[in-house]
């Protein structure tokens, strides 16, 4: 059925205007005043909305095997919450353990996702080294669309990779036109300060954040822009929460790097007083990596957001239930790392961002889709309300208010991490390929709907960046 959206002002991150939009099958078949129904149309009016393209979360983790538990999210049940808040489109990790086949771990995730009831696609995380990753580096990024490389600086013993393999695999992708990521935290330094901090008797919550300072953050960060420089390649840091990372990510961009900065939705408004609650469970809700920081970090990440230094906004959804989190009762370094958010990620960007002033409609269309999509090579596909482009359509409306809170949610997860908080600026309808799957406060997803999209990588970028590289050689030193 094609669907007519009527009276709303089309919301892009260049400009808004007033125009129709006529859906047809999957894509947005017109954009215009006064457009033509096609016969049989359904007509949906958004008079005092917003018409924005869906939005994309390029950070989740579903159905993650952690710490010795499953995340209790899985592929259908996160990517439906998603659609109730907005969020048509998941960038999820495959993250391989150590010794494990790239292309072995892809194929087992995309297996989990065939019940996404949105779309989504994959960043494929290197964590260890030899010639059989190299090798299937080169099959993901040309057979099966992924441009885009996780390298998690952190979690010693786990899924830590150290500067060897960090820079075997940026020259991979610099071959390859990839692009690639990091999760900057010093992972040496946390484990010592890990040990540390137990040591001393403090074995609750509260000692998360004490291990995770944002030095190591910091480190982390310029040490990966620094690799990065040296060897041409551009970077994408994700989940920045503090000043450090975000300073050493200026700078970068200050000098003509290519560095892309993401932040969360949940760094930007909750502090780290979370982890004095001195009821354990809640405290332990919070615990995610890095952690939540001091109110000075979220006053200058807001601006980083608004000055262009971070471009993209993410959730890092991955959901652990109480239970799960008792597993590190006793020893906060047990504690799964990780909360929820995708349902809620544009309602409190909206409220806290374009209903405090501190965004315009466009700019938040921009850091909650469009950047995502150009960034991740997925525009105009995704990230615009124009002909062609797939049609992933929110209906926001900007009055509509909401308190957030479990009892309520549709994530699958016993807490939330953004509980009572009384949000206005919501999802009135949202459109997946084509298909109303959140209207009225319900639901109508399907299992499978979504499906997987490919992201081509960037040969041009290297070609370009070698003629510029080769232009400002040296040619020769004088004596």
């Amino acid at each position: 059925m094609s669907i007519v959206i009527r009276g709303g002002t089309v919301t892009n991150a260049d400009r808004q205007f007033r125009a129709d939009v006529v859906i047809a099958g999957e894509k947005i078949h017109a954009v215009a005043p006064d457009a033509e129904a096609p016969a049989g149309a359904r007509v949906i009016d958004a008079s005092g909305a917003f018409v924005i393209p869906g939005g994309i979360d390029p950070h989740t983790h579903m159905e993650l095997p952690f710490m010795g538990t499953v995340a209790s999210e899985d592929f259908f049940s996160g990517t439906s919450a998603g659609v109730a808040g907005g969020t048509t489109m998941i960038i999820d990790f495959v993250i391989p353990a150590p010794q494990e086949s790239l292309l072995g771990a892809y194929k087992k995730w995309r297996g989990w996702a065939e019940k996404a009831a949105a779309d989504y696609s994959f960043h494929v995380a290197v964590t260890w080294w030899d010639d059989s990753v190299k090798a299937d580096m080169g099959t993901l990024t040309q057979q099966h669309g992924v441009n885009s490389f996780k390298h998690f600086m952190a979690y010693k013993n786990a899924i830590m990779v150290d500067d060897d393999v960090l820079i075997s695999s940026f020259m991979r992708a610099r071959e390859l036109g990839a692009l690639c990521t990091v999760h900057a935290e010093n992972g040496e330094l946390v484990f010592r300060l890990q040990q540390e901090v137990f040591n001393k008797g403090i074995t609750g919550p509260e000692g998360h954040p004490l291990s995770r300072p944002p030095e190591v953050e910091g480190e982390a960060a310029n040490r990966a822009i620094r690799i990065a420089e040296v060897l041409g390649v551009p970077l994408y840091v994700v989940h920045t929460s503090c000043i450090d990372a975000m300073e050493a990510i200026a700078r970068a961009r200050s000098e003509g790097q290519r560095v892309f900065g993401e932040v969360l939705a949940q760094h930007l408004v909750i502090d780290d007083s979370v982890y004095q609650n001195t009821d354990w469970d809640k405290a332990a809700a919070h615990v995610m990596s890095p952690p939540f920081r001091s109110k000075e970090h979220q006053a200058a990440l807001w601006k980083g957001l608004q000055g262009g230094v971070l471009h993209t906004t993410a959730t890092d959804h991955c959901c652990f239930c109480t239970p799960q989190k008792r597993a590190g009762f006793g020893d906060f370094r047990k504690i799964p790392n990780g909360t929820g958010g995708i349902e809620d990620r544009m309602s409190v960007l909206w409220h806290h961002g374009v209903g405090q002033g501190r965004l315009t409609p466009s700019e938040f269309v921009a850091i909650t889709s469009t950047n995502t999509a150009k960034i991740f090579n997925l525009h105009p596909r995704k990230g615009v309300i124009a002909p062609g482009s797939d049609a992933d359509v929110v209906i926001w409306d900007p009055t509509k208010t909401r308190t957030i809170s479990v009892k309520t949610h549709h994530q699958n997860v016993d807490t939330n991490i953004y509980e009572g908080m009384s949000v206005t600026g919501n999802a009135a309808v949202t459109i997946s390929r084509g298909k109303v799957v959140w209207e009225n406060n319900q639901l109508k997803t399907e299992k499978g709907a979504g499906k997987y999209i490919d992201r081509p990588c960037f040969p041009d970028y290297w070609t370009a960046q070698e003629r510029r590289n080769a232009a400002t050689a040296p040619t020769g030193v004088k004596r």
